[in-house]
């Protein structure tokens, strides 16, 4: 088996063992769902956020083709251990992929900016996100980066639970791919 194999694995029994909950819950869409995936609980584990990062990292990959990747980032909180655990197995790779972080709005005081980090602008940029349920969040990221001047290659999750997310992140006109959806986390009978 590969290593981005044996990565695929391991991450997505960590997910399946620590980071999905049955219950009664309300998603930030306001939508209700009968479990949560809770990948901020691995993104900032040691475990797991080197196989985060290989595991977008080929997405991001299959995304850029050849034209490449140059810094990978999301709306903040929950792309952030993701844009940081790309950008490290990116450097232990040899490779310069930077981050960026989105705020939900600009800044109001100092620069005033809403997208941190390097100079995006004519840089080709993937929105990562941990998962979506309606593609709001990626979409508002799409939104700040190209208003600085950034290229957006397409959209990255981990978790893609089978609902509107991907469907309205295409029909606006961007690749969007995903690790795991809800068979491979055991959840596609689950409602």
């Amino acid at each position: 088996m590969s290593r981005v194999n044996d990565d695929r694995a391991a991450l997505l029994q960590l997910i399946r063992d620590e980071a999905v909950f049955h219950g009664d819950f309300t998603l930030t869409s306001g939508k209700r769902a009968s479990y949560y995936i809770d990948l901020r609980k691995l993104s900032l584990d040691h475990r797991a956020a080197p196989l985060i990062g290989r595991v977008l990292l080929e997405l991001v990959d299959e995304l850029g083709g050849a034209a490449g990747v140059d810094a990978v980032g999301g709306l903040t909180m929950g792309a952030d251990p993701l844009a940081n655990a790309v950008m490290h197995q990116g450097v232990a790779q040899g490779r310069t992929i930077d981050a960026f972080v989105v705020r939900k709005e600009p800044k109001g005081h100092g620069r005033g900016r809403q997208v941190e980090g390097p100079d995006l602008e004519g840089k080709r940029v993937v929105v990562l996100e941990d998962t979506s349920t309606t593609g709001g969040s990626p979409l508002a990221a799409i939104a700040a980066l190209e208003a600085v001047g950034a290229t957006i290659v397409g959209v990255a999750v981990i978790a893609d639970r089978d609902t509107e997310a991907r469907g309205r992140i295409e029909d606006a006109g961007y690749a969007y791919r995903y690790a795991f959806d809800l068979a491979d986390l055991g959840l596609a009978e689950t409602t």
